[in-house]
């Protein structure tokens, strides 16, 4: 049994790793376009949440603590943001060297995992092929910000097709963490896929989202408007989706506005 997600997790950390290989110390606190985060704020964050992941496949009460203390903090009032800079104490080039060696070491750990196996995370558990696409998921949006800011184009492959599937399985939650009803069926996607291949989901009775597959990536990780790709939406459904998508978990929150994400 293998877990092939991770290589893909990897091969979305190595594209991030080369994008800031090069980079200046200072280079790690130009501010992004996401929350004015930091590109050292960046990998603090996915450092901390990969050390998570990591720590919930290989020991479970140590895990199980660290989820509980998470959740003290925010219900105290406390933010991530806290727990994120109190853990990790690297900055700069010796941040990136940690963040990359471990997502290396992960990696190859993961791959021999089963894919089936539950894990708990903070709020429901889930399978480790899920966690581990979580971590692609979140490498591939939060380095979008970096690449947008050091004006780099990635080089999408069909590795995408993990974050398109996520978006796809959490079109409820998109509605559901809005407050919205959802829908009895999820709108046609006619995605075109960094190869050329064409990947299909959904009824077209729904409605229809057609353009390339990074768009649709794009917009239900809110690391894009709507407005600014080259999706083609059809009907009130997939309208209605695509103006709330958000497959990640935690509380609602709203795209990204018209222009205010770009490769500077």
């Amino acid at each position: 049994m293998s877990l092939p997600q991770a290589r893909d997790f990897l091969a979305e950390s190595e594209a991030l790793h080369a994008a800031v290989a090069g980079l200046a110390p200072s280079g790690f606190d130009r501010p992004t376009q996401f929350k004015g985060w930091t590109i050292g704020d960046v990998l603090v964050h996915l450092h901390f949440w990969n050390l998570a992941a990591d720590l919930s496949a290989s020991d479970p009460a140590a895990f199980d603590a660290f989820a509980a203390r998470v959740t003290e903090t925010f219900a105290a009032g406390g933010g991530f943001r806290s727990l994120e800079n109190a853990a990790i104490s690297e900055r700069g080039p010796e941040l990136r060297d940690a963040w990359i060696a471990q997502a290396r070491a992960m990696a190859a750990r993961w791959e021999a995992m089963d894919p089936k196996a539950r894990l708990a995370w903070v709020g429901p558990s889930m399978s480790a092929r899920s966690s581990i696409t979580a971590r692609q998921m979140e490498t591939w949006a939060h380095g979008f910000e970096v690449f947008d800011t050091l004006g780099k184009t990635r080089e999408e492959t069909d590795r995408i097709r993990n974050i398109v599937v996520l978006g796809v399985n959490t079109f409820g939650w998109s509605h559901q963490v809005h407050g919205l009803p959802v829908p009895g069926a999820v709108p046609l996607l006619e995605l075109t896929a960094p190869s050329g291949t064409l990947w299909t989901f959904g009824e077209a009775s729904a409605g229809r989202i057609s353009g390339p597959a990074a768009d649709f990536a794009a917009v239900v990780t809110q690391t894009r408007a709507l407005a600014d790709t080259a999706l083609h939406v059809e009907g009130p459904v997939a309208t209605t989706w695509m103006t709330h998508a958000q497959c990640f978990a935690g509380q609602p929150v709203k795209p990204p506005a018209q222009g205010s994400r770009f490769r500077q």
